[in-house]
């Protein structure tokens, strides 16, 4: 199972005790995978389809707990490229179609109101704090998913409707976060991309074992980057160590083949020899080695003296 369907699997298991909330997941399910069928003699029908088990169930108790009306399920089986089941709710009663419409802030009035649907969120549907945690978990039930943290990190709602976007982004950023939307092909994606910012907004959904797995990921993923940064460190310090080794002992064998490091002054032939014993040594190593022992500071400024004889002496001068 995908992290995103265990995310939503979650999310259909809470309890919901206030009908203002069950609305308001309601009212999201309806603008995010909800459609109207209108038939002959003005027969209107309210559809769902899914392909999540846990959603259709979601979905059904829903309509039953605050409708107690009729509500068909039928299963279909997807035989192309091997997908999973498609689930369909109906709400095949005209007026209980039309009373959630109205309830859900979709429409107002008679079936003739049908084709002026009210894509925007109703403020009187959100005005409670847990109203709000209720619709952005609809919203995720009906068009969100999240990405395997271990991959990336990205949580997005997919709706055809710009403004019923616009809404959901700005109900997203009332808990402090950083929503986006972007235009995908006909429809509008509200997006978030950082790490914390999912966190926080799987908290506020009610999805806190999802939290705490997307959390100990996040932490494993931290001590590996960290770790790199520290083996990438070291790296390029031993490597930048061996270089400067490297040059410096070319530069004492130049000296030597040409007037010999007994023309060196003491202290310069002494950091010369000891950089011919030990070329693996660091800066602070050749330093304790001395008899006074000298700083890395020190030694740096001896091998630069003894760079430039040597250049010097390559130019003939």
């Amino acid at each position: 199972m995908s992290f995103s369907s265990a995310t939503k699997n979650e999310l259909s298991r809470i309890l919901l005790e206030d009908r203002c909330c069950a609305i308001a997941e309601l009212a999201a399910l309806v603008r995010m995978n909800g459609f109207i069928q209108i038939s002959g003699n003005n027969k209107v029908y309210l559809k769902f389809t899914t392909e999540n088990a846990a959603i259709a169930r979601r979905t059904f108790s829903l309509l039953k707990k605050l409708y107690e009306t009729n509500v068909d399920v039928m299963v279909r089986k997807n035989k192309q490229l091997k997908k999973n089941n498609n689930y369909l709710i109906a709400v095949s009663s005209t007026n209980v179609t039309k009373k959630i419409l109205n309830d859900v802030g979709l429409i107002k009035g008679d079936s003739s109101d049908l084709f002026k649907i009210n894509y925007k969120i109703p403020h009187a549907i959100i005005k409670n704090r847990c109203c709000k945690r209720a619709y952005i978990r609809g919203a995720f039930l009906g068009g969100g998913s999240i990405s395997n943290p271990e991959k990336t990190y990205h949580l997005e709602f997919v709706t055809n409707n710009e403004q019923h976007a616009e809404n959901l982004s700005k109900l997203i950023n009332t808990f402090g976060l950083n929503s986006k939307i972007v235009l995908r092909k006909d429809s509008y994606v509200v997006y978030l991309k950082e790490g914390e910012q999912i966190v926080d907004l799987l908290n506020i959904m009610g999805a806190h074992l999802a939290l705490l797995k997307l959390e100990d990921i996040r932490v494993l993923k931290d001590m590996r980057n960290n770790i790199n940064r520290i083996v990438n460190c070291e790296t390029a310090n031993l490597e930048k160590t061996i270089n400067a080794s490297l040059r410096q002992v070319e530069n004492i064998e130049c000296i030597e083949a040409t007037i010999g490091l007994e023309k060196l002054p003491e202290n310069l032939q002494e950091i010369a020899e000891l950089r011919l014993q030990h070329k693996d040594a660091s800066l602070k190593e050749l330093g304790s080695m001395l008899n006074p022992p000298v700083g890395k500071s020190g030694i740096n400024h001896r091998f630069r003296r003894i760079e430039e004889i040597a250049d010097k002496l390559r130019k003939g001068d």
